[in-house]
């Protein structure tokens, strides 16, 4: 309640810190938290709502695998969701509020990959039109990384980043502080970035090997003269979509040279797209 208390503009941070280590102490802590967190965050009062969603980053940040583990379940997530949804507190949730539990879902779907249920959540929010497009997370907001970071993170491999973001936590200058949450954010970044390029890679290949197959068993049809008319113009739509996909894979070519098996994956695809570009034109050419 004192770590919550809507009357008070900042945050109380001894509350929040005691809160966070009896949390810690207690066997069933985070069970109990998430239970009474969901509760003030479903608050007619904003202050009150925004209070306890600090109150849950820095949970999330102190407070392990344990406290990490139920809030990835959807018993907890769907208490998140109650407060963006018109058909719950989505009605008269202030916006403010609103905008904050976007964000915080947002940022655990960076931060924890791994947890399908989570990204599954925003999935379906995004789905719903209930969020329209990834939130900015603001840059003056300090949101250091929760403990276990995904693995491969930027913070895993770079070691002169890693060091720099530590001792900016360990300061307790504003300055430092924001720098560090600006360090983070331009991880968050980086690791977007490469999450987009590894699901374009993904998709492409697997459009590949689809047109590919199904171009096969045109051009089998049509080497028998069996392919009907219509199909013949899917066979030749295809192939044009086969042929815009070449410059597609020598982009991903490029980006995927630092990954030998990434790289390796794209050439054996643009050989199948190579070898049913040129199955096509044998066959349609001899017919």
């Amino acid at each position: 309640d004192e770590a919550t208390d809507p009357s008070v503009s900042e945050e109380n941070w001894d509350c929040i810190q005691r809160f966070c280590e009896q949390v810690n102490a207690d066997t069933e802590g985070p069970w109990f938290a998430l239970r009474l967190l969901a509760h003030k965050i479903q608050s007619p009062q904003e202050g009150e709502a925004l209070h306890a969603l600090t109150v849950l980053e820095t949970c999330v940040n102190n407070c392990g695998d344990r406290f990490h583990s139920e809030m990835a379940k959807f018993r907890f997530l769907n208490e998140l969701i109650k407060v963006l949804s018109p058909k719950y507190y989505g009605i008269w949730s202030s916006e403010k509020v609103k905008s904050r539990v976007t964000e915080v879902i947002f940022s655990w779907t960076v931060w924890f990959p791994q947890e399908v249920k989570i990204q599954d959540a925003y999935q379906m929010l995004k789905k719903q039109g209930i969020v329209k497009e990834d939130p900015k997370l603001p840059e003056d907001k300090i949101l250091p990384p929760p403990s276990p970071r995904p693995q491969n993170s930027i913070f895993d491999t770079d070691e002169e980043k890693s060091k720099l973001l530590a001792r900016l936590l360990r300061s307790r200058h504003p300055a430092d502080l924001q720098a560090a949450n600006r360090l983070i954010q331009s991880a968050v970044k980086e690791e977007q970035e490469k999450s987009a390029q590894v699901s374009r890679r993904v998709s492409t290949i697997s459009e590949v090997s689809e047109n590919v197959k199904r171009m096969e068993e045109f051009l089998e049809s049509y080497r028998r003269g069996e392919l009907p008319p219509a199909d013949q113009e899917s066979l030749q739509a295809l192939f044009q979509r086969c042929e815009r996909l070449r410059p597609l894979l020598f982009r991903l070519a490029s980006e995927a040279v630092p990954d030998e098996e990434a790289l390796a994956e794209v050439l054996q695809a643009n050989d199948k797209l190579s070898w049913a570009l040129g199955r096509y034109r044998q066959v349609v050419a001899s017919q």
